[in-house]
Parts: C-alpha cells; sequence; structure tokens
C-alpha cells in the first residue's frame, strides 16, 4: 500500500533553521563532553525542527559495522547493528550518499529494527539518512551516519529536509571521530609530514611577541628529550604546541601518541598507557600495547596530566625513571625509548600541596615548564587567526564569505575570548555558516561578543548603549554600499534609499573616506571631481 504525502509542513523556515544551527553550534563549543554535545545537537533536531527518533551512528572499528551510538530517546532505541550495505543505514554507508525514503512502508531495504515502529506510523512516516563524512589527506571517510524520521511530505520538502541535516552532518563530522576513538578507546598515531620552517610546523599562525618566545622556547626542547610541560589556559593549543615541538625534534619520522587523561575513567587509563595481557581481566580477550609501547622512539603527548589516578601516576613516574613499563597481568618489564610532553590547565603546584598529585611526578615532568598565553594576552595574533579561520571554513562549507567589516574586525579585538583560540574558531566557523554575502559583519557574531547576556538587550548590559549600537550598524552599511559602488557616492545613496545631503552627513560623522572604495579605473581628476564638495557634485 502506498502512502499520500502530507500537505507541506513549511520546515524549512529561514529563522528557525538559523536558530537550531546556533544551538548546534553552542553545544558543539567548549565546556561540554562530546557525548553531551552530540546529545544536545539531538535535541535540537527533535525539538526545534520537529525530527523524529533523530540518532547518530558510528562504525565499530573492531568489526567494521555499525552500531548505534546516541539517540534523542536512548529509551526508545535498542541496540542495532548493521552490515555496510545492509538495509538503507548500511547502503548510506557503503555509497557515501544521502537516501530519502519518501514512505517506510512498501520498503523492501527499509529493516525498521532500531525502534520498532508500527505499521500505522511507517505509513505516515518517511526516513532521511545522510553521511557523516571526515577528511582524511586526500581522502573522504564515511565515519557515520545522521538520519531521522519526519512526516512524509512532498519531494521538494524532502529534499531540503535531506540538505539541513548534510549541513548538520558536516559539523558533527570531524567530532564523530573522536567517538570512535573513545568506543576502540585506542589512539592513532600521527607522524609529523608537515613542511618545516624553522623548525616548526608552518602552519602554526603568529604574530605575537609572546608566542614567538613560545615557538623559540620549543624549538629549544626539541632538540633534546628532556620532558616538557605545557601550560595554559583550556583553548590556548596545547594540542598543536606538542605536535610543533614534536615536529622539531630528532624524533619526527616516528609516532607521536595523544592521550586525554580526561576522556577516559580512571580505572581505563591504566590499561590505555600500559597496555594488557590477553586473560589479565574480563574483555581482554586479546594482548593490547599500551600507548608507552605504540610511541616507543618517539613522543607521547599526555593532555591534562593533572587528571591521572594516583596508580597511574605511579606507574609512570617508573617508566620515567626507569625507562620501563609493565602490562596489566603481564611478569615481564618491557624496555621503552619514550620523549613524554604532558599539558594541564589546572594548578599543579596547589594540586601537590593537597595531595592530589605525587610531587616526584612534578619535578619529573616540570623540567622544561613552556607557558602559552591566552589570547587575550596577544590581540596581534587575533586578526591573522580570523583571515586564516574564515578560508578554512568559507572553503569548507562553499560560502562566499571572503572578508570581515570593520566594525565586526572591532568586535572580535574587543572581546575578551575566555574560550581562547577554540571560541574564536567555533565562533567563525557559525558566523561563515549563516553568512550569505562576501563581506563577514557584526550582526554575523554572537550577541555575547557584543556583550549580550542570558538573552538581555545590549544595552542592558551597560557595554554598549543603543545609540552606539546603531551608528556601528550605520558605519557598516554606509561602508559595504560605497565599497559595492565603488566609492561612487551618488550610486551608494541611491543603493541605500537616502539622499546624498545624508551620505555625505554621514560619511563626514563617522570619518569614511570613500576614496578607500573607488574602483581602479578611477584615479587622479576623476577621483578628485568626485570629491564631496566639488563642483561637478553631479556626476553619477
Amino acid at each position: 500500500m502506498q502512502c499520500n504525502a502530507t500537505p507541506s509542513l513549511l520546515f524549512m523556515n529561514a529563522g528557525q533553521c538559523l536558530d537550531t544551527l546556533d544551538r548546534v553550534l553552542t553545544a558543539l563549543s567548549p565546556g561540554h563532553s562530546f557525548q553531551e554535545s552530540l546529545q544536545e545537537l539531538l535535541a535540537a533536531l527533535a525539538e526545534d525542527m520537529h525530527f523524529d527518533r533523530p540518532h547518530i551512528v558510528v562504525q565499530d572499528p573492531d568489526s567494521g559495522e555499525l552500531r548505534l551510538s546516541l539517540s534523542y530517546d536512548q529509551a526508545d532505541s535498542p541496540e542495532a547493528a548493521y552490515a555496510p550495505g545492509s538495509g538503507i543505514t548500511g547502503q548510506v554507508f557503503a555509497e557515501g550518499r544521502p537516501i530519502i525514503v519518501p514512505c517506510m512502508r512498501g520498503r523492501a531495504d527499509f529493516k525498521n529494527r532500531m525502534f520498532g515502529r508500527s505499521e500505522e506510523e511507517m505509513a505516515r512516516l518517511a526516513f532521511i539518512c545522510v553521511p557523516v563524512h571526515v577528511e582524511n589527506g586526500d581522502k573522504t571517510e564515511v565515519v557515520g551516519i545522521l538520519s531521522a524520521d519526519t512526516p512524509t511530505a512532498p519531494q521538494a520538502e524532502l529534499d531540503l529536509r535531506c540538505r539541513f541535516l548534510q549541513t548538520v552532518a558536516i559539523l558533527v563530522g570531524r567530532q564523530v571521530a573522536w567517538l570512535q576513538e573513545e568506543l576502540s578507546r585506542r589512539h592513532a598515531c600521527i607522524l609529523a609530514d608537515e613542511p618545516l620552517a624553522n623548525g616548526l610546523p608552518s602552519s602554526i599562525i603568529a604574530r605575537s611577541k609572546s608566542m614567538h618566545h613560545v615557538l623559540r622556547r620549543l624549538t629549544q626542547a626539541g632538540a633534546g628529550k628532556a620532558t616538557v610541560l605545557l601550560r595554559g589556559e583550556s583553548g590556548v593549543g596545547k594540542e598543536l604546541m606538542a605536535q610543533a615541538l614534536h615536529a622539531a625534534s630528532p624524533r619526527r619520522n616516528n609516532p607521536l601518541v595523544m592521550l586525554n587523561c580526561a576522556a577516559l575513567p580512571s580505572e581505563l587509563i591504566e590499561g590505555e598507557l600500559f597496555g594488557w595481557r590477553k586473560g589479565a581481566f574480563t574483555g581482554a580477550v586479546q594482548n593490547r600495547a599500551g600507548l608507552f609501547r605504540q610511541a616507543d622512539g618517539g613522543t607521547l603527548f599526555l593532555d591534562e596530566v593533572g587528571d591521572l589516578s594516583a596508580i597511574a601516576q605511579a606507574k609512570v613516574l617508573r617508566a620515567l625513571q626507569e625507562g620501563e613499563i609493565q602490562p596489566l597481568g603481564d611478569e615481564r618489564r618491557i624496555k621503552v625509548d619514550v620523549r613524554l610532553v604532558c599539558a594541564t590547565n589546572r594548578p599543579l603546584e596547589e594540586l601537590v600541596e593537597q595531595g592530589l598529585f605525587r610531587e616526584d611526578l612534578y619535578y619529573r615532568i616540570n623540567v622544561f615548564p613552556v607557558f602559552i598565553p591566552p589570547l587575550r594576552e596577544r590581540p596581534e595574533d587575533i586578526l591573522p587567526m580570523v583571515e586564516h579561520f574564515i578560508e578554512m571554513f568559507s572553503k569548507e562549507y562553499g560560502r562566499p564569505v571572503r572578508r570581515v567589516s570593520t566594525p565586526a574586525i572591532d568586535i572580535l579585538l574587543a572581546y575578551h575570548w575566555p574560550g581562547n583560540v577554540r571560541e574564536l574558531r567555533n565562533v567563525l566557523e557559525r558566523a561563515v555558516l549563516i553568512c550569505d554575502d562576501a563581506v563577514l559583519r557584526s550582526h554575523h557574531l554572537p550577541g555575547m561578543l557584543q556583550g549580550e547576556k542570558l538573552g538581555a538587550p545590549i544595552w542592558a548590559t551597560g557595554t554598549m548603549g543603543l545609540t552606539e549600537t546603531v551608528a556601528n550598524v550605520e558605519r557598516e552599511l554606509i561602508i559595504a554600499a560605497l565599497a559595492k559602488a565603488g566609492g561612487n557616492i551618488h550610486q551608494a545613496a541611491r543603493d541605500l534609499n537616502i539622499t546624498y545631503r545624508i551620505i555625505y552627513y554621514k560619511m563626514k560623522k563617522y570619518d569614511i573616506d570613500f576614496k578607500k572604495y573607488l574602483s581602479p579605473s578611477i584615479t587622479g581628476s576623476r577621483a578628485a571631481a568626485l570629491t564631496p564638495g566639488s563642483e561637478t557634485r553631479g556626476i553619477s
């Protein structure tokens, strides 16, 4: 029996879509665990966009099967596994392209394994499934699936819903790779294959004196084998600095293995670091080489080292002192040659005084400390980073953004960036995503950057008054009109639907020089003729 499509539900309301994307990007911002971020993302799809049963499926790296990971209503989602190519979900994973099922009932390849939908539900529901991609060098790898039920509708509307889910899947792509690591409890080895400039990766953006000092310190540390402790607030780029240190060291052709000590429960850290022997505990069905052995001859980076358990601290100290480790359930001691790099945003000295961190381990890892300053203390780095992220996200999302307006730059420079580089990256990713113009403007930036808190009006915070806000908007619109008109004031006035006298007054008020926006062909005497107040004011 065939289904009849329901009338259009006006699903793709532009404002609603932007609000949902804003909620998704906020969920992926600093301060949330990965699982919490994905759960909030699914909640946004269900509550704001009215998708039914949104869920994410990821690949199990051991078996190669697809397994259900997270859904909006966990109680309604039993475990289910799909071999690649089996069912709609398996087909999307195998082929790497989205599939729309206009009506579930009567579709032979729709297996209905996960939620046990009734015949009545299947008669009125469509199913949309899109792949989650991750860029892996020159290749695009499908690492997961994002899908949802939705009421049956005309094909054009289902296509719009599918495109919306694809946009969300782009945002999830890089995050899903982290979930694979959490499920498999494995951490990839990273080889330093970037071109080097002065011993450091050329991708590092640093213009400030303080960051140049940090990079000099890393270059000095790279030549030796002393343990390095990277210190700084969350989001300042300690992981990138660890990669730079490894790239500047003689070990650059050997693996760099990375572990976030706060990402795993304390009872799992020991096995992750030192490995285990088959039969050491329930579930240990095969031998496992720990991260110390994986990093043999290379570098091991322990992020958030202050979160190590007391037992793990003792074993890390022994590995540093003796150069050997002992896997769980194994009587042998195995020699390893590992250069240890640690990072933390916690005050280790206070943890030592409180008895939460071993004093002897503290002195072992603090041989060569490097402090990475927060972004608010190095404003010279903000604009180069903005240019880098704008170019990167414009290319990634296929957006037209090419530059940032002056008022928007002023806001970015004035903000205090508590989340540091990570927050700057997320803000610009959101801004590029919602910007439909070649110029990213201040209204594309989150309200919190302009002093907005908890939804309060900007002028209610006392940081920016109504008059100043209106003036910023006026100035930005005039500059944009002049740029579009190639410096022609009369045309800019017409585009803004105001008189020449008003735009001339506003240009003087806001100190706007129209000559900056003249077309290259307008030079010399013609530029002088277009100057406000000249005898040829009628020229347009």
